[in-house]
């Protein structure tokens, strides 16, 4: 539960940004194809207004990562060498602190809110390969899919409650709140952190001993002695490994596409409000995290129940939370003025991506669970590009603001996520590999 609230607040105060800048910001828009019907009076007479083009726009909400990219690997390394619990809490303390700077950044310009977002991207780049790096010693082989999906789903859980909130914040207050309230909820999480957290089973002083032991000896056969050396070229050469690649960098450009672009889309095309903006906004994000927690469970029970193997699992549960979304995506693009059925396909498509959370995911732990931060590192690091650059080319689409560029959008993303889908399938595996063994090669 503790790594959930860790992912809620560090996906919360990501989200800071999308939904101010979408309503706070002048795009110029041409109306032709922009709904109208159901936009009310909402935005905040104190707020700041930032003249700024589309393509900016898009820089400015790509350019977080553009330092998160930066951090991947190396938080991956560090985590295995010196341990997760310090790294991956610094690693937030400092997304927090420019995420209370953020306001004052975009005050004196977007050259300044660009340095300031590539800066929370820097420190937020360490905490997936660190927190997979302290689960490889936390998680039970046959419960990885479930304690994963619950700690991660977190992140969907903060999309849910920081979109709306957001937009309550932005109604009723000043956008610069958004910024404040999040960041000083991240200060107070970071103290629980501290005070609570171990890097493993053998450190931890509140649980168990039968817990202790359990854990202990259900990993004995997985995990490796801690060591400088790293395979790299081996990790390099890894099929298995370049199948997560492509699946997590297909998935990505979805899910960033619609993370930072939805409240863009929402406020644009379909012409909801401030506070209808917020709302909606979340609705994907409930579905994704529902069904993520519930995939899970459905996960595990098909391992250790039916013993079906791990291999099939990870892969059917990557074709359903891949192929689906994309088709919903689409289908999205073709509801013209029917605003509620582009909503349900919206979060149709969201929802189902939630799946893939027990896919491949998490298979870097199948495959390699000594060095599953370092290989998250790297899968991070090139599924890290879609959120550099998929805004901007997303924004360059959708000049105009009219259906038809935002179903070339949606389009390219539904046919990335199918490639990606269709490339795991047939290299991805789901046993330790030979090169993960490291007691074996050693000395």
């Amino acid at each position: 539960m503790g790594r959930l609230c860790t992912f809620h607040v560090k996906y919360a105060t990501k989200l800071c940004l999308p939904l101010p800048k979408a309503l706070h910001t002048s795009p110029r828009l041409k109306t032709g194809f922009v709904l109208q019907g159901h936009i009310f009076s909402s935005m905040s007479q104190q707020a700041s207004v930032y003249d700024w083009d589309s393509e900016t726009q898009g820089w400015i909400l790509g350019s977080f990562f553009y330092g998160y990219i930066l951090t991947q690997i190396p938080g991956g390394y560090l985590a295995r060498k010196y341990g997760a619990k310090w790294l991956f809490g610094i690693g937030i303390l400092c997304t927090v602190i420019f995420t209370l700077l953020t306001p004052v950044a975009a005050d004196l310009g977007a050259g300044y809110l660009i340095a300031v977002r590539v800066l929370e991207g820097i420190g937020e780049g360490v905490s997936y390969p660190a927190m997979h790096a302290m689960w490889a010693s936390w998680a039970p082989p046959l419960e990885r899919s479930r304690l994963l999906t619950i700690s991660y789903t977190g992140a969907q859980l903060g999309t849910v409650v920081a979109l709306p909130l957001s937009g309550q914040i932005c109604f009723y207050l000043d956008w610069t709140y958004v910024f404040y309230i999040f960041g000083a909820v991240g200060l107070h999480w970071f103290v629980l952190w501290a005070y609570f957290v171990s890097n493993s089973p053998s450190l931890h002083k509140r649980i168990s001993e039968d817990e202790k032991t359990y854990i202990m000896a259900s990993l004995k056969n997985e995990l490796s002695p801690t060591t400088d050396y790293i395979p790299w070229t081996s990790i390099l050469k890894s099929l298995p490994l370049w199948a997560i690649v492509v699946a997590h960098f297909s998935y990505n450009w979805t899910f960033y596409t619609l993370l930072t672009l939805l409240p863009t889309y929402m406020n644009d095309i379909l012409g909801f409000s401030i506070q209808q903006n917020g709302m909606l906004s979340a609705l994907p994000y409930l579905g994704c995290w529902l069904l993520a927690l519930l995939g899970g469970q459905l996960a595990d029970l098909l391992r250790e129940k039916y013993l079906i193997r791990t291999v099939i699992v990870r892969k059917a549960f990557t074709i359903v939370g891949m192929v689906g979304p994309a088709v919903f995506l689409v289908a999205a693009g073709y509801t013209g003025c029917n605003y509620v059925l582009a909503i349900a396909f919206l979060t149709l498509s969201s929802s189902l991506g939630g799946v893939s959370a027990s896919g491949f995911n998490i298979n870097h732990l199948d495959i390699a669970p000594s060095y599953a931060g370092i290989l998250l590192g790297i899968t991070n690091s090139f599924a890290t590009i879609p959120g550099m650059v998929g805004p901007v080319i997303a924004r360059s689409l959708t000049k105009s603001n009219t259906i038809p560029e935002w179903q070339i959008v949606f389009y390219i993303s539904a046919a990335i996520n199918i490639f990606g889908a269709v490339f795991f399938t047939i290299f991805g595996k789901g046993t330790l590999q030979p090169w993960a063994v490291q007691r074996i090669h050693i000395r």
